[in-house]
């Protein structure tokens, strides 16, 4: 890769004013490109490095996009820097655990086509993760060559938040690039989303100039097979980053109340204004969010899927707390343990 400069790269005082004076001395920055099982490749100043983990620093730990501190000569990667955004999603509930997606995004891609792959549910799904990490969505709709009434996803689309970015495009065409340059600029981040078969390869492609491979949908549902296997990071012509992702039908919320309401502002705004404070918005006197549904401002299906969002990420997050709480408690009983042992004389 040509050599970069850290700027280019998307560097910043917020991750400068992490380092001290020693670390600034010795060590030099590098952005994570990939990660494997036992190593990681990281793009920096001087060069593409490949890294392995210092003691106490597991490949579980590190996303594609973070910013880490390395010894280039030896090859360690030492530390892991704070990330401004991160992208989880909730997946391992009895474990406490979420699955890191990416790291230090400006903008995340969801992207759907103009055919049976459309759901509103899911869309919804993504920009609750989004707006809860604090990362700026923006909905693209391909296939819309495909399609005689690319208005009506349009339309749908917009219906699901304000101010919400949506962009219908055909991925093989030549403007793609230009279609979507305001948000790929020199040291911005953008990860691609959305589940397979809906040209997320060919955008990539298109964004970074790769040829990357792709693999047709099985027309009778409107899927695809799995073309991305894993992250990482790839430069686009626009002086910007892109993180690839691949497909995921699964999409788990957790911890993540934030981003649902402003995803839904129509309905927990309104709530907010309700007479009893545990309202359920259903038959409840004094319900304003009912009163939106009979004035026409709220849509009882957004209302619907807003409830069920609401009931699975409640459920997920006391579940991550118990596993956290049980995870603390048998530390400190293992540490106890290892105190009241006899030592050999």
């Amino acid at each position: 890769m040509k050599e970069l400069t850290r700027g280019a790269l998307g560097w910043s005082p917020f991750y400068m004013s992490q380092l001290d004076l020693d670390e600034l001395e010795t060590l030099i920055p590098a952005r994570i490109a990939t990660v494997h099982r036992d190593r990681v490749v990281g793009f920096s100043d001087i060069g593409t490095l490949e890294l392995t983990l210092d003691p106490g620093i597991t490949t579980a730990e590190v996303g594609v996009g973070d910013w880490v501190l390395c010894a280039p000569e030896q090859h360690r990667l030492v530390r892991v820097l704070d990330r401004q955004t991160e992208l989880t999603r909730g997946t391992e509930y009895h474990t406490g655990e979420k699955q890191l997606i990416a790291a230090n995004l400006d903008t995340l891609f969801i992207t759907s086509s103009c055919n049976n792959d459309f759901n509103p549910a899911r869309l919804e799904r993504y920009l609750a993760l989004a707006h809860d990490a604090m990362i700026t969505p923006v909905i693209l709709l391909t296939k819309a060559d495909q399609t005689d009434d690319p208005e009506a996803y349009l339309d749908q689309a917009r219906s699901l938040g304000r101010h919400l970015e949506v962009v219908a495009l055909d991925a093989k065409n030549d403007d793609v690039a230009a279609l979507l340059a305001p948000w790929c600029g020199k040291g911005q981040t953008v990860a691609l989303a959305g589940s397979s078969g809906v040209g997320k390869t060919t955008l990539a492609n298109a964004l970074t100039g790769g040829n990357a491979a792709t693999q047709a949908i099985r027309e009778d549902d409107a899927r695809g097979r799995h073309t991305t296997t894993g992250r990482s990071l790839h430069r686009m012509a626009t002086g910007g980053w892109l993180i690839d992702t691949p497909g995921m039908r699964g999409l788990g919320v957790a911890e993540v109340a934030y981003g649902i309401d402003a995803t839904f502002p129509e309905i927990s705004e309104l709530a907010e204004t309700c007479k009893f404070r545990d309202c359920a918005h259903e038959s409840e006197p004094g319900c304003a969010v009912q009163a939106g549904i009979a004035a026409g401002t709220v849509d009882p299906e957004r209302l619907k899927r807003f409830k069920k969002l609401k009931r699975e990420n409640e459920q997920a997050t006391e579940t991550i707390a118990q596993a956290r709480d049980r995870s603390r408690k048998f530390g400190k009983m293992v540490k106890s343990a290892m105190k009241k042992k006899p030592r050999n004389t």
